[in-house]
């Protein structure tokens, strides 16, 4: 990324000074350290214990060449590191040209391509810059964890001098447990181990391995692509961490972080109290071993001056991994308090310019990493105020108190007053003014992510009163050498901005530089449309309303991420009856009987609400009814010795709306609102249950049910005239039936009966009949079939009630086909 920076001069900020108060932190947990920030006045409490600090080591390996405009470091086994820096004498020394670096995977093997190292994009103000011993430097680049490492650098058009003391920084940020030393009651852990000694320009005498890569500094340098280092990694520092290692620095109590639970949402927090925003003098000079690095070690402690004033926000504050919950080291950087300005005008958005490619349980370690080097460089302390992973964590930057306007080191010539917040990864877009000198591509920021950010600058504009989706305010350049902007100055900037609308640079990326109006939403609120999805849990839909005997579950969607939510109500008919946290979709509520109105109203962590468009419940106690009762009769068909085709009728009928109507015997069928009738079957010869339930959209069900008995009688109990002939058959009932072809036969039956059904063989050749019933003819009946059929059920009468009846049969003698066969007749008593 392009930037732009020399000499400096430091500025104050004019906070007024007041009585010092040291009060305690909070850490808590559960997979990560993590602290619920609330403004001072919002409530007590006492702190959780946190686990101790996670020990980094920083080895430094100098780049040689006989070219001052080239330079390299050749292929070799080093110790394990997961993150590469490259840094070099003078904090104002540029370096125009590039620098590459290849590294080896300590899973495989692997060598990677070549990858370009970023510039610098967040820098500290001149009086943290311009102190003795600081180092210029590119952003670290998170590499995983590696063996390995070949670095080659060349000036522009390989002509322009590179810095002196070019060297680079491989981080090992350490596992969790690899610290020593025990930890306060507020859970700010004190180290028990010093930086590791080769953080400084000299490196130690285990890194001074003259490079085995023979390659001098000319045009031919790429010929070390393919070289592979024969040489085997050392073993002198602790095993490369694992991601189950950055996630596992955890206390055991207190409020699990988003960032315990990898690609999940950070979620919004409630009001929880945070009992100081000043840390304490102990936490601010920790008590550290005389080898400790921290380059204040030996001084006094005071309070800072002037004195920052508590902060007040009316937003409750972000779900945080803090220091302790990431692993800070305290005795590595600069003891003591930080700067502080007066207010919190501006929120800078960075992106760290790291690979996408990264677990979010790593992002602890790159975060100490990231710490690491900024410290290697003699920066007091990490640059930014926040860091935000694609899974939305938030993790506390620089040492000082989170609800407090601590001075950073990201925003050069504007870190008075302003915070900086970086998004893990990088998210250009190399078009339209992006960088294209990144080796990583830039990646869709996520909804995560940027929710997260939202709610930092929620909570911190609610400190102010400021709107963050329209707020802007002014900051006063404070260095004399950055490009485009003048010492004194003052310049207006939204208060949610951009790293490149504050200095030279692309930072943060045209994605997420492009997403900052969508931070900026998120932050104002009020939360996007609401929507009743629907409801559940003994509530059921029947057209638009939905039924429920009394409970119900209600779900809803908005496309507004639950980071800047604080909470969901539920409404009936205008009241609200349940209550949600902001990542909540759904509740369970109850109503009583009538129709009711469901609306769910959302409240964003600024206060704003939105309410859903309303949804219909009916409380429904009112079981359906029978108003016609279910009644059987004979059905045409094919009849067996076991089975006899039979229709089972009804009506059912419910006050709001019927469901549907389950048969239970003699066998199981489900019906819909509608039907009102069903085909089955029935054993002849005994009394068959027929049993139906009605059932209502809310649940209530109805029985009823009827008892019926059908028979099958058969030709031998029958009255006959004329010409009829036995014929015996398996495929005739009872082995035999009878015909005629002689026209005016007839065949009889009498018997006591609600339903009967003439029951017929037939054929191609099959004549017709005449029906008669109680001495009436009702039909004439053809019983011709392209196919053979026997047993089959062809005419069917039904009466209201069981009486006798007779059913007569008379051949019509069809000419050409005068035959017909009767099988007997099924009847329902």
């Amino acid at each position: 990324m392009r930037t732009a920076y020399s000499g400096r001069r430091a500025r104050s900020s004019g906070v007024k000074k007041r009585a010092w108060v040291a009060l305690g932190a909070v850490v808590a947990g559960g997979g990560l350290a993590v602290a619920a920030v609330a403004a001072a006045g919002q409530g007590g409490g006492s702190g959780a214990s946190a686990a101790g600090p996670v020990k980094t080591h920083v080895h430094s390996l100098p780049l040689t060449g006989t070219s001052a405009s080239l330079k390299t470091l050749g292929a070799r086994s080093t110790a394990p590191f997961s993150m590469v820096g490259v840094t070099w004498n003078g904090a104002h020394a540029p370096l125009h040209g590039t620098v590459e670096v290849r590294t080896r995977s300590a899973a495989d093997g692997h060598w990677t391509a070549w990858l370009k190292v970023q510039q610098p994009d967040d820098i500290p103000d001149p009086a943290e810059l311009n102190r003795p011993g600081v180092r210029g430097g590119m952003s670290p680049m998170w590499a995983g964890p590696s063996n390995g490492i070949q670095v080659r650098a060349a000036g522009a058009h390989r002509t322009a001098a590179l810095p002196a003391g070019l060297r680079v920084d491989l981080i090992d940020p350490g596992r969790a447990g690899s610290g020593a030393g025990g930890t306060t009651a507020s859970g700010m852990a004190p180290a028990g181990y010093a930086m590791d000694a080769t953080a400084t320009d000299t490196t130690t005498a285990t890194d001074t391995a003259t490079p085995t890569d023979p390659a001098t500094a000319t045009d031919t340098a790429t010929a070390t692509d393919t070289a592979t280092p024969t040489d085997t990694a050392t073993a002198t520092d602790p095993a490369t961490p694992t991601a189950t290692d950055s996630a596992s620095t955890a206390p055991t109590s207190g409020t699990s972080p988003s960032g315990s639970a990898p690609d999940s949402t950070s979620p919004s927090a409630s009001p929880t109290a945070w009992p100081s925003q000043l840390p304490t003098m102990d936490q601010a000079y920790p008590s550290c071993p005389a080898s400790s690095a921290s380059p204040s070690a030996s001084a006094s402690p005071v309070p800072p001056d002037p004195m920052p004033a508590a902060t007040t926000s009316t937003v409750a504050p972000p779900t945080v991994v803090t220091r302790a919950g990431w692993g800070a080291d305290e005795c590595a950087r600069e003891s003591g308090y930080p700067s502080y300005g007066s207010a919190v005008k501006v929120m800078f958005v960075h992106h760290t310019d790291t690979t996408n490619n990264y677990s979010c349980s790593d992002s602890p370690a790159i975060v100490r990493g990231i710490y690491a080097e900024h410290l290697n460089q003699g920066w007091r302390d990490l640059g930014y105020n926040f860091l935000v992973d694609k899974c939305g964590t938030i993790f506390e930057g620089r040492f000082g108190g989170m609800a407090l306007p601590v001075v950073g080191a990201q925003t050069y010539g504007f870190n008075t007053n302003s915070m900086g917040v970086a998004a893990i990864g990088t998210y250009t877009d190399l078009s339209g003014g992006d960088s294209t000198a990144s080796t990583f591509p830039g990646a869709t920021p996520s909804q995560a992510m940027l929710a997260s950010i939202a709610r930092i600058a929620a909570w911190k504009f609610g400190m102010t009163g400021v709107n963050p989706g329209t707020g802007t305010d002014s900051l006063p350049e404070g260095a004399s050498d950055s490009y485009n902007f003048k010492l004194g100055n003052s310049y207006s900037f939204n208060v949610i901005s951009g790293h490149r609308n504050g200095f030279a640079t692309d930072c943060p990326g045209n994605q997420l530089y492009n997403a900052l109006s969508t931070i900026r939403s998120y932050a104002a609120g009020p939360v996007g449309a609401v929507t009743v999805t629907g409801m559940s849990g003994g509530a059921a839909k029947s057209g638009t309303n939905y039924y429920t005997k009394g409970a119900a579950t209600v779900s809803w969607t908005t496309s507004t991420p639950s980071a800047v939510i604080s909470g969901f109500d539920v409404l009936v008919d205008g009241k609200a009856v349940a209550h949600t946290s902001g990542t909540a979709r759904s509740a369970a509520i109850s109503v009583t009987a009538g129709s009711h109105s469901v609306q769910v109203r959302a409240t964003h962590v600024r206060g704003s609400t939105t309410l859903s468009g309303s949804a219909t419940l009916v409380g429904d106690t009112t079981a359906p009814t029978f108003p016609t009762a279910p009644a059987v009769k004979t059905r045409t068909g094919t009849v067996s010795s076991t089975a006899v085709p039979v229709t089972v009728t009804w009506t059912a009928a419910d006050n709001a709306a019927l469901a549907k109507v389950m048969a239970t015997a003699p066998s199981s069928a489900t019906f819909g609102p509608t039907t009102s009738s069903w085909n089955t079957t029935a054993k002849p010869g005994a009394s068959d249950l027929f049993a139906l339930t009605a059932y209502d959209v809310a649940g209530n069900g109805f029985g009823a049910s009827v008892s019926r008995t059908p028979s099958i009688i058969q030709e031998t109990s029958t009255t006959r005239t004329g010409t009829w002939t036995h014929k015996s058959g398996a495929s005739y009932l009872g082995g035999y039936s009878y015909s005629s072809s002689s026209a005016g036969a007839s065949i009889s039956w009498t018997f006591t009966g609600r339903s009967v059904a003439w029951i017929v063989s037939q054929a191609s050749t099959s004549g017709q009949a005449y029906i008669y019933v109680d001495g009436t003819k009702v039909s004439t009946v053809d019983l011709k079939s392209s196919t053979t059929l026997y047993r089959q059920a062809i005419w069917t009468k039904t009466w209201s009630s069981s009486a006798k009846h007779t059913l007569k049969i008379v051949v019509v003698g069809t000419s050409g086909r005068p035959t017909i066969t009767t099988d007997g007749i099924a009847t329902i008593g």
